[in-house]
Protein backbone atom coordinates (compact mmCIF):
# COMPACT_ATOMS: atom_id res chain seq x y z
CA UNK A 1 0.00 0.00 0.00
CA UNK A 2 1.25 3.46 -0.80
CA UNK A 3 1.01 6.02 1.99
CA UNK A 4 -0.23 8.67 -0.43
CA UNK A 5 -2.91 6.42 -1.91
CA UNK A 6 -5.99 8.32 -3.10
CA UNK A 7 -9.31 7.92 -1.32
CA UNK A 8 -10.79 5.62 -3.95
CA UNK A 9 -7.81 3.27 -3.79
CA UNK A 10 -7.89 3.25 0.01
CA UNK A 11 -11.59 2.35 0.09
CA UNK A 12 -10.99 -0.45 -2.44
CA UNK A 13 -8.18 -1.84 -0.30
CA UNK A 14 -10.26 -1.74 2.88
CA UNK A 15 -13.07 -3.58 1.11
CA UNK A 16 -10.60 -6.24 -0.02
CA UNK A 17 -9.26 -6.66 3.51
CA UNK A 18 -12.70 -6.97 5.09
CA UNK A 19 -13.95 -9.27 2.31
CA UNK A 20 -10.68 -11.24 2.27
CA UNK A 21 -10.65 -11.69 -1.49
CA UNK A 22 -8.84 -10.42 -4.56
CA UNK A 23 -9.40 -10.91 -8.28
CA UNK A 24 -7.04 -13.13 -10.23
CA UNK A 25 -7.09 -14.22 -13.85
CA UNK A 26 -7.02 -17.91 -14.72
CA UNK A 27 -7.40 -19.17 -18.27
CA UNK A 28 -8.61 -15.76 -19.42
CA UNK A 29 -11.34 -15.64 -16.77
CA UNK A 30 -11.35 -13.57 -13.61
CA UNK A 31 -11.99 -15.48 -10.41
CA UNK A 32 -11.83 -14.54 -6.74
CA UNK A 33 -8.81 -15.72 -4.75
CA UNK A 34 -8.38 -15.93 -1.01
CA UNK A 35 -6.50 -12.81 0.08
CA UNK A 36 -3.46 -12.97 2.36
CA UNK A 37 -3.06 -9.65 4.18
CA UNK A 38 0.46 -8.72 5.29
CA UNK A 39 0.65 -5.83 7.74
CA UNK A 40 4.07 -4.22 7.70
CA UNK A 41 5.80 -1.99 10.23
CA UNK A 42 9.06 -0.71 8.76
CA UNK A 43 11.08 2.48 8.79
CA UNK A 44 10.42 4.83 5.88
CA UNK A 45 13.79 3.88 4.39
CA UNK A 46 13.05 0.14 4.60
CA UNK A 47 9.56 0.67 3.19
CA UNK A 48 10.96 2.51 0.17
CA UNK A 49 13.58 -0.15 -0.57
CA UNK A 50 11.34 -3.15 0.08
CA UNK A 51 7.87 -2.25 -1.20
CA UNK A 52 8.66 -1.45 -4.80
CA UNK A 53 5.96 -1.56 -7.50
CA UNK A 54 7.26 -4.80 -9.02
CA UNK A 55 6.98 -6.65 -5.71
CA UNK A 56 3.54 -5.22 -4.93
CA UNK A 57 2.27 -6.12 -8.40
CA UNK A 58 3.57 -9.67 -8.17
CA UNK A 59 2.12 -9.99 -4.67
CA UNK A 60 -1.34 -8.83 -5.76
CA UNK A 61 -1.31 -11.35 -8.61
CA UNK A 62 -0.62 -14.03 -6.01
CA UNK A 63 -3.41 -12.79 -3.75
CA UNK A 64 -1.09 -11.06 -1.27
CA UNK A 65 -1.82 -7.53 -0.07
CA UNK A 66 0.69 -5.37 1.84
CA UNK A 67 -0.90 -2.91 4.27
CA UNK A 68 0.97 -0.33 6.33
CA UNK A 69 0.55 -0.60 10.10
CA UNK A 70 -0.31 2.72 11.74
CA UNK A 71 2.02 2.98 14.72
CA UNK A 72 -0.23 5.64 16.26
CA UNK A 73 -3.13 3.19 16.57
CA UNK A 74 -3.58 0.01 18.55
CA UNK A 75 -2.30 -2.94 16.54
CA UNK A 76 -5.29 -5.07 17.58
CA UNK A 77 -7.67 -2.51 16.07
CA UNK A 78 -6.06 -2.83 12.64
CA UNK A 79 -6.29 -5.54 10.01
CA UNK A 80 -7.31 -8.28 10.28
CA UNK A 81 -3.86 -9.52 9.26
CA UNK A 82 -2.65 -12.97 8.31
CA UNK A 83 1.01 -11.94 8.69
CA UNK A 84 2.75 -9.10 10.51
CA UNK A 85 6.10 -8.19 8.97
CA UNK A 86 8.28 -5.85 10.99
CA UNK A 87 11.71 -4.36 11.41
CA UNK A 88 11.41 -1.70 14.05
CA UNK A 89 13.46 -1.35 17.22
CA UNK A 90 12.73 -0.31 20.79
CA UNK A 91 11.40 -1.98 23.93
CA UNK A 92 7.94 -0.45 23.52
CA UNK A 93 7.49 -1.91 20.03
CA UNK A 94 8.76 -5.31 21.16
CA UNK A 95 6.22 -5.33 23.98
CA UNK A 96 3.41 -4.34 21.60
CA UNK A 97 4.29 -7.27 19.35
CA UNK A 98 4.57 -9.73 22.23
CA UNK A 99 1.13 -8.66 23.52
CA UNK A 100 -0.30 -8.96 20.01
CA UNK A 101 1.13 -12.46 19.57
CA UNK A 102 -0.53 -13.54 22.82
CA UNK A 103 -3.95 -12.19 21.86
CA UNK A 104 -3.75 -13.12 18.15
CA UNK A 105 -2.14 -16.59 17.97
CA UNK A 106 -3.69 -17.09 14.52
CA UNK A 107 -1.45 -14.35 13.05
CA UNK A 108 2.08 -15.18 11.91
CA UNK A 109 4.54 -12.58 13.23
CA UNK A 110 7.78 -12.40 11.25
CA UNK A 111 9.59 -12.80 13.49
CA UNK A 112 9.26 -13.07 17.32
CA UNK A 113 11.01 -10.07 18.94
CA UNK A 114 13.02 -12.16 21.42
CA UNK A 115 14.38 -14.34 18.61
CA UNK A 116 15.41 -11.25 16.65
CA UNK A 117 17.21 -9.78 19.66
CA UNK A 118 19.27 -12.97 19.91
CA UNK A 119 20.90 -12.39 16.50
CA UNK A 120 21.40 -8.67 17.15
CA UNK A 121 24.19 -9.52 19.60
CA UNK A 122 27.29 -11.08 18.07
CA UNK A 123 28.25 -12.61 21.39
CA UNK A 124 25.35 -15.07 20.99
CA UNK A 125 24.58 -14.84 17.26
CA UNK A 126 26.65 -17.84 16.13
CA UNK A 127 26.24 -20.02 19.22
CA UNK A 128 23.52 -22.17 17.67
CA UNK A 129 25.73 -22.84 14.64
CA UNK A 130 28.59 -23.84 16.93
CA UNK A 131 26.32 -26.09 19.01
CA UNK A 132 24.95 -27.69 15.86
CA UNK A 133 28.45 -28.73 14.73
CA UNK A 134 26.97 -29.83 11.41
CA UNK A 135 28.96 -32.45 9.55
CA UNK A 136 27.82 -34.93 6.91
CA UNK A 137 28.94 -36.39 3.61
CA UNK A 138 28.44 -33.01 1.90
CA UNK A 139 30.69 -31.02 4.21
CA UNK A 140 31.24 -29.52 7.62
CA UNK A 141 29.87 -26.21 8.93
CA UNK A 142 31.35 -24.37 11.89
CA UNK A 143 32.14 -20.86 13.11
CA UNK A 144 35.49 -19.04 13.37
CA UNK A 145 37.11 -18.97 16.78
CA UNK A 146 36.10 -15.71 18.42
CA UNK A 147 36.52 -13.52 21.49
CA UNK A 148 34.16 -10.92 22.98
CA UNK A 149 35.70 -7.71 24.33
CA UNK A 150 33.26 -5.40 26.12
CA UNK A 151 35.64 -2.74 27.48
CA UNK A 152 39.26 -1.66 27.95
CA UNK A 153 41.03 -1.80 24.57
CA UNK A 154 44.43 -1.97 26.31
CA UNK A 155 43.60 -5.47 27.58
CA UNK A 156 42.88 -6.87 24.11
CA UNK A 157 46.42 -8.13 23.24
CA UNK A 158 46.66 -10.18 26.45
CA UNK A 159 43.10 -11.48 26.06
CA UNK A 160 43.83 -12.58 22.49
CA UNK A 161 46.98 -14.41 23.61
CA UNK A 162 45.14 -16.19 26.45
CA UNK A 163 42.32 -17.21 24.09
CA UNK A 164 44.83 -18.60 21.59
CA UNK A 165 43.48 -16.61 18.64
CA UNK A 166 45.72 -16.33 15.59
CA UNK A 167 46.30 -13.17 13.58
CA UNK A 168 44.96 -11.56 11.49
CA UNK A 169 41.70 -10.91 13.33
CA UNK A 170 38.44 -9.47 12.08
CA UNK A 171 36.85 -6.97 14.47
CA UNK A 172 33.08 -6.41 14.38
CA UNK A 173 30.83 -4.24 16.58
CA UNK A 174 29.20 -6.33 19.31
CA UNK A 175 25.66 -5.09 18.67
CA UNK A 176 23.90 -5.13 15.29
CA UNK A 177 21.43 -2.23 15.36
CA UNK A 178 20.73 -1.78 11.66
CA UNK A 179 23.13 1.14 11.26
CA UNK A 180 25.90 1.16 8.65
CA UNK A 181 28.45 1.37 11.47
CA UNK A 182 27.29 -1.91 12.99
CA UNK A 183 28.25 -3.67 9.75
CA UNK A 184 31.73 -2.14 9.44
CA UNK A 185 34.73 -4.44 9.72
CA UNK A 186 38.32 -3.93 10.79
CA UNK A 187 41.22 -6.27 10.06
CA UNK A 188 44.03 -6.25 12.63
CA UNK A 189 47.42 -7.58 11.50
CA UNK A 190 49.51 -7.36 14.69
CA UNK A 191 49.21 -7.59 18.47
CA UNK A 192 50.14 -3.98 19.18
CA UNK A 193 47.46 -2.57 16.87
CA UNK A 194 44.73 -4.46 18.70
CA UNK A 195 44.81 -1.66 21.29
CA UNK A 196 43.51 0.74 18.62
CA UNK A 197 40.21 -1.11 18.36
CA UNK A 198 37.06 0.27 19.97
CA UNK A 199 35.10 -2.06 22.30
CA UNK A 200 32.51 -3.41 22.69
CA UNK A 201 33.37 -5.76 19.84
CA UNK A 202 33.83 -9.32 18.69
CA UNK A 203 37.15 -10.59 17.35
CA UNK A 204 37.06 -13.47 14.87
CA UNK A 205 39.98 -15.39 13.43
CA UNK A 206 40.22 -14.50 9.76
CA UNK A 207 39.77 -17.52 7.49
CA UNK A 208 41.11 -17.27 3.93
CA UNK A 209 38.18 -17.90 1.60
CA UNK A 210 39.21 -16.77 -1.88
CA UNK A 211 37.71 -13.31 -1.44
CA UNK A 212 34.16 -14.57 -1.97
CA UNK A 213 31.35 -15.26 0.49
CA UNK A 214 27.92 -16.81 0.01
CA UNK A 215 24.82 -15.01 1.20
CA UNK A 216 22.15 -17.59 1.95
CA UNK A 217 18.70 -15.97 2.15
CA UNK A 218 16.01 -17.94 3.98
CA UNK A 219 12.26 -17.23 3.89
CA UNK A 220 10.38 -20.08 5.48
CA UNK A 221 11.52 -23.18 3.58
CA UNK A 222 12.69 -21.19 0.54
CA UNK A 223 16.44 -20.68 0.07
CA UNK A 224 18.27 -18.31 -2.28
CA UNK A 225 22.09 -18.17 -2.56
CA UNK A 226 24.16 -15.37 -4.13
CA UNK A 227 27.90 -14.71 -4.30
CA UNK A 228 29.47 -11.54 -2.91
CA UNK A 229 33.01 -10.24 -3.03
CA UNK A 230 34.59 -10.21 0.40
CA UNK A 231 37.94 -9.43 2.01
CA UNK A 232 40.90 -10.84 0.03
CA UNK A 233 43.05 -13.66 1.37
CA UNK A 234 46.00 -12.77 3.58
CA UNK A 235 49.23 -14.66 2.89
CA UNK A 236 51.88 -15.39 5.52
CA UNK A 237 54.20 -12.98 3.72
CA UNK A 238 51.61 -10.19 3.84
CA UNK A 239 50.98 -10.89 7.50
CA UNK A 240 54.69 -10.59 8.32
CA UNK A 241 55.11 -7.35 6.36
CA UNK A 242 51.90 -5.50 7.29
CA UNK A 243 50.96 -3.92 10.58
CA UNK A 244 48.07 -1.84 11.82
CA UNK A 245 44.29 -1.94 11.65
CA UNK A 246 42.56 -1.64 8.29
CA UNK A 247 38.94 -0.54 8.33
CA UNK A 248 36.38 -1.56 5.74
CA UNK A 249 32.83 -0.41 5.06
CA UNK A 250 30.11 -2.99 4.50
CA UNK A 251 32.06 -5.28 2.18
CA UNK A 252 29.35 -7.71 1.02
CA UNK A 253 26.57 -5.33 -0.05
CA UNK A 254 24.57 -5.82 -3.26
CA UNK A 255 27.01 -3.60 -5.19
CA UNK A 256 29.72 -6.21 -4.49
CA UNK A 257 27.93 -8.96 -6.44
CA UNK A 258 30.24 -11.70 -7.70
CA UNK A 259 27.60 -13.79 -9.46
CA UNK A 260 28.74 -12.75 -12.94
CA UNK A 261 32.46 -12.47 -12.19
CA UNK A 262 35.09 -14.68 -13.80
CA UNK A 263 36.08 -16.65 -10.70
CA UNK A 264 38.17 -19.72 -10.03
CA UNK A 265 35.60 -22.57 -10.16
CA UNK A 266 36.88 -23.86 -6.83
CA UNK A 267 36.05 -20.49 -5.25
CA UNK A 268 32.77 -19.88 -7.11
CA UNK A 269 31.20 -23.30 -6.51
CA UNK A 270 28.13 -22.91 -4.29
CA UNK A 271 27.86 -24.92 -1.08
CA UNK A 272 26.11 -28.28 -1.60
CA UNK A 273 22.34 -27.85 -1.59
CA UNK A 274 21.61 -30.75 0.83
CA UNK A 275 24.04 -29.17 3.30
CA UNK A 276 22.31 -25.78 3.03
CA UNK A 277 18.86 -27.30 3.38
CA UNK A 278 19.81 -29.10 6.57
CA UNK A 279 21.58 -26.03 7.97
CA UNK A 280 18.60 -23.79 7.20
CA UNK A 281 16.14 -26.28 8.68
CA UNK A 282 18.13 -26.68 11.91
CA UNK A 283 18.67 -22.94 12.35
CA UNK A 284 15.01 -22.11 11.69
CA UNK A 285 14.18 -24.42 14.57
CA UNK A 286 16.96 -23.34 16.92
CA UNK A 287 16.76 -19.59 16.25
CA UNK A 288 12.98 -19.43 15.97
CA UNK A 289 13.33 -17.29 12.81
CA UNK A 290 11.81 -17.66 9.34
CA UNK A 291 13.21 -14.57 7.64
CA UNK A 292 16.99 -14.26 7.84
CA UNK A 293 20.24 -14.73 5.99
CA UNK A 294 23.56 -16.42 6.65
CA UNK A 295 26.97 -15.19 5.52
CA UNK A 296 28.96 -18.33 4.72
CA UNK A 297 32.55 -18.76 3.54
CA UNK A 298 34.44 -21.79 2.27
CA UNK A 299 37.96 -22.21 3.66
CA UNK A 300 40.30 -21.62 0.73
CA UNK A 301 41.96 -24.80 -0.48
CA UNK A 302 39.08 -27.03 0.66
CA UNK A 303 35.84 -28.10 -0.99
CA UNK A 304 33.78 -28.97 2.04
CA UNK A 305 34.88 -26.83 5.02
CA UNK A 306 32.44 -23.97 5.61
CA UNK A 307 32.08 -21.26 8.24
CA UNK A 308 29.07 -19.14 9.15
CA UNK A 309 30.45 -15.70 9.97
CA UNK A 310 27.27 -13.62 10.39
CA UNK A 311 23.48 -13.93 10.67
CA UNK A 312 21.08 -11.12 9.75
CA UNK A 313 17.36 -10.81 10.37
CA UNK A 314 15.18 -9.45 7.50
CA UNK A 315 18.23 -8.93 5.28
CA UNK A 316 18.85 -6.23 2.70
CA UNK A 317 18.08 -8.34 -0.39
CA UNK A 318 14.65 -9.18 0.98
CA UNK A 319 12.73 -7.97 -2.11
CA UNK A 320 14.25 -10.58 -4.43
CA UNK A 321 13.85 -13.32 -1.84
CA UNK A 322 10.17 -12.52 -1.34
CA UNK A 323 9.65 -12.65 -5.10
CA UNK A 324 11.31 -16.08 -5.25
CA UNK A 325 9.22 -17.24 -2.27
CA UNK A 326 5.97 -16.10 -3.86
Amino acid sequence: MRLNMNEEGREEEEEMIQGRFSIGEVGGFQKPMKLVVVGYALTSKKTKSFLQPKLEGLARNKGILFVAIDQNRSLSEQGPFDIVLHKLSGKEWRQILEDYRQTHPEVTVLDPPDAIQHVHNRQFMLQDVADLNLSNSYGKVGVPKQLVVKRDASSIPDAVTKAGLKLPLVAKPLVVDGSAKSHELSLAYDQYSLQKLEPPLVLQEFVNHGGVLFKVYIVGEAIKVVRRFSLPDVTKRELSKNAGVFRFPRVSCAAASADDADLDPCVAELPPWPLLERLARELRRRLGLRLFNLDIIREHGTRDRFYVIDINYFPGKRKRVFMVYM
